[in-house]
């Protein structure tokens, strides 16, 4: 078989034929030296049974410098594979040295005759009723090559079919002869290599000639990194039901709640009547005002803690007396006791420090409502309304979120690096773009929670439609103060105030205000309805703060 890689070629190997030299090896018993002052070099190929290939290269460098060759271990086999190949026993005999690597096999040589030996795994592989033996028996060079020639291989069997490629890597030029003789030997020429250029043979055995040893490996391809695959798919949809089934419980126990709070109320009796006839004020599932913020929003806000300094005094645990000047005196009337619940004691302690008995509304300057906060949704917890601290669920999951993008994101770049199932880092990325979207929405509340949250709208009917004088006179002033904490937290203060505003206390039955004062100023239920609106934001600005 003989082929011609262009005119340049050919004027070469006519020039040698005009000057008596002979152009291929076939034409004489010794191998071509090439031309005076080129590189050249001629090698011997034998495949083991083991199916390693032994290379044996004998290498001519004219007089010089060194020259420089690096023999690539991978090699592109088409797609987004690689072929990789191993050298073992590298030797030189004559001018040189050689280095072998991971990834390449550096040699350097002085300028001399010399024998370059090495072993090749990985050179053999499976190609249907046939065996493909591939190598690249020259490239790398730093500099020109005159004469590449492949002028013996052995084998077990005799090869069927030849290939030999040269120029540019990855250019399909042939080289300028290759064949399989009539004798069964094998030969394959080349003249004039650029630097950088190769020559790869390729030659095709019987099948089961030798045990196949190829090994391919995938190298990085941005749409192979994230090509739909039946294994990404499939990750994806386990992602996907995941992600389906914690939304679909999420939702279930949200929908609970919703059905919950939006069904009938029934009768929430808040109004008891004792023996004697005395009417009270008694609170459903004996929840206090800073709790039902608490349950209704899940979280703890300023009004909770104002709604329960309120509720505080009208427990006579405090008094309040307004000051001129839109200021207020908080004075502690009895100290905390077992009957306050943790969260209660907090904000005692929260307006009068321990040692003092009194304290401006105006000096309360963002005191700060940690421990408040702490208290209160353990409180919440305690009571069985949730099943953990509301802000501790949302926290776990926003960060466990978090933790699944950063997770994800390198998940994603090793995947993608390494193979082609880069999409299921990206699910794993998507699931927490979820789980933190969704930390908001965590925990649900208890079902005791839930039928709280109920209850507490039978308690807004009881502020909306209860009437002043439908309740003895003896007891107005009573339930009025102790439903306005709630009214307070519940956002309906005002229509409580307006109820009880025209009484007057003293001429009609009703006590005065026990728990509220004003220096010098009689009793006053209109005033009081102007002014405590403006106490409660002072409080909300202090504590806000």
């Amino acid at each position: 078989m003989f082929r011609k890689r262009g005119l340049p070629t050919f004027a070469a190997t006519l020039a040698l034929t005009l000057l008596g030299l002979p152009a291929t090896a076939s034409a004489q018993g010794e191998p071509n030296q090439g031309l005076p002052g080129t590189v050249s070099s001629d090698v011997d190929l034998k495949l083991e049974r083991d199916g390693r290939l032994s290379v044996t290269e004998r290498i001519t460098v004219p007089d010089g410098g060194l020259v420089h060759r690096t023999i690539p271990l991978r090699q592109p086999a088409g797609g987004n594979t690689e072929r990789v190949f191993t050298v073992t026993d590298p030797r030189i005999e004559g001018q040189g040295t050689v280095e072998p690597g991971t990834r390449d096999l550096s040699v350097t040589l002085r300028p001399g005759v010399s024998t370059l030996s090495y072993v090749v795994g990985g050179a053999v592989a499976d190609d249907g009723d046939v065996q493909d033996v591939r190598w690249q028996v020259s490239g790398g060079w730093d500099v020109p090559v005159d004469r590449v020639e492949v002028s013996k291989f052995l084998s077990p069997k005799v090869p069927q079919g030849i290939e030999c490629l040269a120029g540019p890597v990855g250019s399909p030029d042939q080289c300028d002869r290759f064949e399989i003789s009539h004798t069964q030997s094998v030969r394959a020429l080349t003249f004039g290599l650029a630097p950088g250029e190769r020559v790869d043979i390729r030659l095709y055995l019987p099948a089961g000639t030798v045990p196949a040893n190829a090994v391919e490996e995938e190298t990085f391809d941005f749409a192979h990194a994230f090509s739909l695959t039946p294994g990404t798919g499939a990750g994806l949809v386990g992602i996907g039901l995941l992600l389906i089934g914690g939304f679909g419980l999420l939702w279930y126990t949200r929908g609970r709640d919703a059905r919950t709070v939006a069904g009938e109320a029934g009768p929430v009796e808040v109004l008891m009547t004792d023996a004697w006839g005395a009417v009270s004020f008694a609170s459903p599932d004996g929840v206090l005002p800073g709790q039902i913020g608490t349950v209704i929003d899940e979280h703890v806000d300023v009004i909770d803690v104002t709604s329960t300094i309120v509720d505080l005094a009208v427990r006579n645990y405090l008094w309040v007396e307004e000051q001129p000047g839109d200021d207020w005196r908080i004075v502690g009337i009895n100290p905390p006791d077992d009957s306050l619940r943790p969260y209660e004691r907090a904000v005692y302690e929260l307006v009068l420090p321990q040692g003092r008995a009194e304290v401006l509304v105006s000096e309360l300057r963002g005191p700060g409502l940690g421990g408040v906060r702490d208290r209160l949704y353990h409180d919440v917890v305690d009571k069985d309304w949730f099943a953990r601290r509301p802000d501790s669920e949302r926290n776990l999951f926003w960060w466990g979120g978090i933790g699944l993008i950063i997770g994800g994101a390198v998940l994603t770049a090793v995947l993608a690096l390494t193979s082609s199932l880069g999409l299921l880092g990206i699910g794993v990325v998507l699931g927490g773009i979820a789980m933190t979207l969704g930390a908001r929405l965590m925990p649900a509340r208890t079902t005791r929670g839930s039928a709280l949250v109920a209850q507490v709208r039978g308690l807004r009917d009881y502020l909306h439609g209860v009437s002043a004088t439908q309740l003895p006179a003896a007891d107005r002033e009573t339930v009025f103060s102790r439903s306005l904490p709630y009214a307070v937290v519940l956002g309906e203060s005002e229509r409580w105030l307006e109820e009880f505003a025209e009484l007057d206390p003293g001429a009609d039955g009703t006590p005065g205000l026990y728990w509220y004062g004003e220096a010098g100023q009689a009793p006053n239920l209109r005033r009081f309805q102007s002014r405590f609106p403006v106490l409660v934001a002072k409080l909300n600005a202090a504590l806000g703060a």
